[in-house]
């Protein structure tokens, strides 16, 4: 199996200050350009989800409502998979190309999550106009904008 190096470039925080993304100081010249676009795609690191036994898992109970009781990762968000790589479509709320520092509106990462890259969200190559999903999961919102003020509590099997 062919090898591969991933460099962290930097970490999810969040705490009451918000949600950001911390270049580490090498990458800061990558933000040039980046002002104006109002979303990007964050490429980050489940990293407490990274044992030997969690990459293995191929198959898990579902984690969702009405859906298929058993699912193969490759149909779920979960971070359990063979390369714990998460994506996540983020409303940009300011770049600081000085200091590194993306502030944030909202990521599904826990604070200290490494970051493995970023790219801007452009409507022409990431958005498709018509996707077609599982009649299980047709009822979830239809963009993120719409995603904040939905009941999520109805579409999970929450653990308890």
């Amino acid at each position: 199996m062919e090898k591969f190096q991933i460099v962290q470039i930097g970490r999810i925080r969040t705490n009451a200050e918000g949600m950001r993304v911390e270049l580490e100081k090498d990458y800061i010249p990558a933000l040039e350009g980046l002002e104006g676009f109002s979303h990007i795609q964050i490429l980050w690191w489940f990293s407490e989800c990274d044992t030997l036994r969690d990459r293995k898992k191929l198959r898990e109970k579902s984690p969702y409502k009405g859906s298929p009781e058993i699912m193969g990762v490759f149909a779920t968000r979960s971070p359990y998979r063979p390369n714990p790589i998460a994506l996540s479509c983020v409303e940009v709320l300011e770049v600081d190309c000085r200091k590194g520092v993306l502030r944030i509106a909202y990521i599904d990462a826990r604070d200290g999550s490494p970051v493995l890259d970023i790219k801007p969200y452009t409507p022409s190559l990431d958005r498709v106009e018509n996707p077609s999903v599982p009649g299980w999961c047709s009822e979830w919102p239809p963009c993120l904008e719409k995603s904040g003020d939905f009941d999520w509590g109805r579409v999970f099997n929450f653990e308890e």
